[in-house]
């Protein structure tokens, strides 16, 4: 199999998205066919992705035969069926490999629930007079308290990545809530080593040449910018 077999449906401004297509370009697969779908046109839940994943969720990778569903289990197949394309997500050695593995899921699982789930889902899904401020607070305190982990892990990292002197695997996924974040309103003020980590970040090749279509279009409309307290 090879980059003429795969193929990506994709939807822009979906992290989950931009984290496939960072490690497609950072393997060397940037420019496979991509097949672009709507949000808003329901187009996730059309024939062509249903037909293979049921869940009506994208990303959704084809490499000939082989499906796979799911944002870091893309990323994992690329790096195993692939090691010796691009640039190497995760690294050989043990523990190193460890390390980055568990870091990259932590991210995962930590940021999604505190920052999408908590903070701007909350925001989308209640109505502005439904609001309870002391729920908005909290959920803005915890997102804040999960930020100055990384923020403390960027200080000491002694490069531009988290793990080290490469770009890895928690690189793919950090820096994608960061730019998240950023797209919705935060200055990362109180994280100066998370916003220079962003910055640096948003010069590399994979993320410039996947960066969302429609971000680049103009800001977000203002009522939609939950995360300006972050």
């Amino acid at each position: 199999m090879g980059k003429e077999d795969m193929q990506l449906f994709w939807g822009s401004g979906s992290g989950p998205c931009w984290r496939a297509m960072i490690a497609l370009e950072e393997k060397g697969f940037g420019d496979i066919e991509k097949t672009h779908i709507n949000f808003s046109e329901k187009g996730h839940k059309g024939p062509d992705v249903m037909a293979l994943n049921p869940r009506g969720q994208i990303p959704t990778f084809k490499d000939g035969d082989i499906v796979v569903n799911e944002s870091m289990a893309i990323c994992l197949y690329l790096e195993q069926a692939y090691p010796n394309n691009g640039n190497k997500l995760l690294p050989t050695e043990t523990k190193d490999y460890a390390k980055v593995l568990q870091m990259a899921i932590e991210a995962e699982m930590n940021l999604h629930m505190k920052i999408i789930v908590n903070c701007v889902n909350y925001h989308r899904i209640t109505p502005v007079d439904r609001r309870d401020e002391k729920t908005v607070k909290s959920n803005i305190k915890a997102a804040k308290e999960e930020l100055a982990i990384w923020e403390q892990r960027v200080s000491k990292s002694n490069s531009d990545y988290v793990c080290g002197i490469s770009f890895t695997l928690v690189d793919v996924v950090l820096f994608t809530y960061m730019a998240g974040l950023v797209r919705m309103g935060s200055t990362l003020s109180d994280f100066p080593a998370l916003k220079a980590y962003y910055e640096k970040l948003c010069k590399r090749n994979s993320i410039a040449k996947s960066w969302p279509p429609h971000w680049k279009d103009g800001e977000m409309e203002l009522d939609k910018k939950c995360l300006t307290d972050i």
